[in-house]
């Protein structure tokens, strides 16, 4: 008796070959200190030569292992969870090349060929987004596709700027002296960075893409789109490096999103808005470490920050899934009882989230902490951090209080972990690398130990910023309008701000789209009448046609003119040799 393998499994099954490859290629690279580099001309010009080249380092070969990784995990995941799916093929298919755009886009260092993984991550997310065909997902594909747009403008500025000093591979960029003092070439990178991170004034269209299904969700979140800014960050950090601006930008910038976005998830209701929300306090974290130079520690964060986001949307899209598909965290309730697996996991990711001790982000926000602490960073810097993070483990305090306890209104989860072993197995490999994989790449990253000195009270303001946090979830969870009405309406007048995301959403899409709409009708109902299309569009299409059918008949003209003349030419030389 044969067992057919689902192409779900199959595929799922060569990322796992391709991740193990991968990771035993990282190790080689490490221990040998060797890297590898292809390179193939495709043309060369006066100027500049075009060649495709990839680069395999120890940065890209982690990193392309774990996005190898959890595509794997995800794809297996999404097997049971898009069953009932007709068009579950072409998800698949989508997914794959989503996994192929962002992988061309981690072992290139050409620009040119980084813009076509940067362009397809752009393409494949609006399709994946809009994949439920209803008004809200195209609304939100339609945000996330423009908010992209502006960052791949800046992608081609970049190598438009590039190709005025002969070259666009990143090797040359960076030892090359000349592009030490520029300033404009760091700035579009910037640009193209925070714009496909979300990064304020960019960050309304990553709450907004939650329309995905949700192995979508826990894939663009962990280690393909949002990071793919970050990615880019890093690869460029030399040249960001040498300019004092671009890492003021970044630093504000960062600081600024990882503070917004932990003050809004705290009020937020929706489930996956809050995981959303986290992901984004997590990328401002990543670009201000990125901004003081630690380039190493921002790729640490980054893939361990990918493993437990990873794992905290496969729960959540379980929970959901078993909770018929409610995700306000108000109707949920009972977790723990009813799918136990599911909620120890999620615990899990949601200590590693926090910084817990022994997780996996305790290895790289507690360095992150201590590094930022040692390199004498500004107080007002060092507050909005230790604030955010307290921030993150009060919303994560509060998410699993209200997943656990008991709501009578509340709907309760189906005992379905038994039954849905293809969504169980990925949860729990996640599980264990949420846990492990920090200390396993401490030793990678890191193979020199750094000696990090602090006094008592900043080696322990980490964990008691982290306890207090704590605490506030627990309070958070607390209000309610029987309890306290001058807190619960102070507590509602906050979470009014906090729906727009600082007025975030205003700004980079209701002025942006319904002013022009508003002028458009105005134009159209009171000045316009109709004699615009008639001089403007129309009337140039009647023009050119007219012009284009003159001009045919007067050549048509022409060639019978010169074939009669040919013709009696030829007849009057016949005849003058009789």
């Amino acid at each position: 008796m044969t067992c057919k393998m689902s192409m779900y499994l199959k595929f799922s099954t060569w990322l796992m070959i391709s991740s193990l490859f991968t990771t035993l290629l990282s190790m080689y690279i490490v221990i040998y200190n060797h890297n590898l580099i292809i390179e193939w001309e495709i043309t060369t010009t006066n100027t500049a030569p075009i060649n495709f080249i990839i680069l395999i380092d120890m940065m890209s070969s982690i990193f392309l292992s774990t996005v190898f990784f959890i595509s794997a995990m995800v794809i297996m995941y999404s097997e049971m969870y898009m069953e009932h799916d007709k068009t579950k093929n072409r998800f698949l298919i989508l997914v794959l090349f989503f996994v192929l755009s962002m992988s061309l886009l981690i072992i290139s260092p050409n620009m040119i060929s980084m813009l076509l993984g940067w362009d397809g991550l752009g393409f494949t997310s609006y399709v994946l987004v809009i994949y439920y065909q209803n008004p809200y997902s195209q609304n939100a594909g339609m945000i996330t596709a423009l908010s992209n747009r502006i960052g791949d403008a800046a992608i081609l500025l970049a190598i438009a700027y590039s190709m005025n000093l002969g070259y666009w591979n990143l090797p040359t960029l960076t030892m090359n002296p000349e592009t030490s003092p520029m300033i404009m070439l760091p700035l579009l990178i910037i640009l193209a960075s925070i714009t496909k991170s979300a990064q304020i004034p960019f960050s309304a269209w990553l709450p907004m893409a939650m329309a995905a299904p949700t192995p979508v969700s826990a894939l663009v979140h962990s280690s393909t789109l949002v990071t793919a800014g970050v990615y880019l960050s890093i690869r460029f950090s030399p040249i960001i490096q040498e300019t004092i601006s671009p890492k003021m930008m970044l630093l504000i910038l960062g600081t600024l999103t990882m503070l917004m976005a932990g003050a809004n998830a705290n009020m937020e209701m929706d489930f996956k808005k809050i995981i959303a929300l986290s992901t984004l306090s997590q990328l401002g974290l990543m670009m201000m470490i990125l901004s003081t130079g630690q380039f190493k520690l921002t790729l640490f964060h980054l893939i361990t920050h990918a493993m437990f986001k990873s794992l905290l949307f496969l729960c959540a899209g379980m929970m959901i899934h078993n909770s018929k598909n409610y995700q306000d965290i108000r109707a949920m309730s009972k977790t723990t009882m009813k799918c136990p697996t599911t909620s120890i996991s999620f615990s899990i990711a949601s200590l590693a989230l926090c910084g817990f001790p022994f997780t996996a982000g305790f290895y790289s926000k507690d360095m992150i902490m201590e590094m930022t602490f040692m390199n004498f960073t500004n107080l007002t810097t060092l507050t909005l951090l230790l604030i955010a993070t307290g921030m993150t483990a009060s919303y994560s305090i509060r998410l699993m209080f209200y997943l656990t306890k008991s709501n009578p209104l509340s709907l309760t989860c189906s005992p379905n972990d038994k039954k849905n072993k293809m969504m169980t197995s990925p949860i729990l490999l996640l599980t264990i690398m949420a846990t492990t994989v920090g200390s396993l790449l401490t030793w990678f990253i890191f193979p020199n130990p750094e000696m990090i000195c602090l006094p008592l009270p900043m080696k322990t303001a980490t964990l008691f910023t982290i306890i207090l946090g704590m605490l506030l979830g627990l309070i958070l969870s607390n209000i309610n309008q029987k309890s306290n009405m001058n807190l619960y309406k102070k507590f509602n007048k906050y979470k009014d701000l906090s729906n727009t995301m600082w007025f975030m959403k205003i700004i980079s899409s209701t002025i942006t789209i319904n002013k022009p709409l508003h002028l458009g009708n105005n134009l159209n109902h009171i000045y316009e009448k109709g004699w615009a299309e008639l001089y403007g569009p129309q009337g140039t299409y009647n023009i050119l046609t007219k012009t284009s059918a003159n001009m045919q008949t007067y050549q048509m003209n022409n060639l019978k003119t010169f074939l009669f003349m040919f013709f009696m030419w030829n007849t009057i030389i016949f005849i003058s040799f009789l």
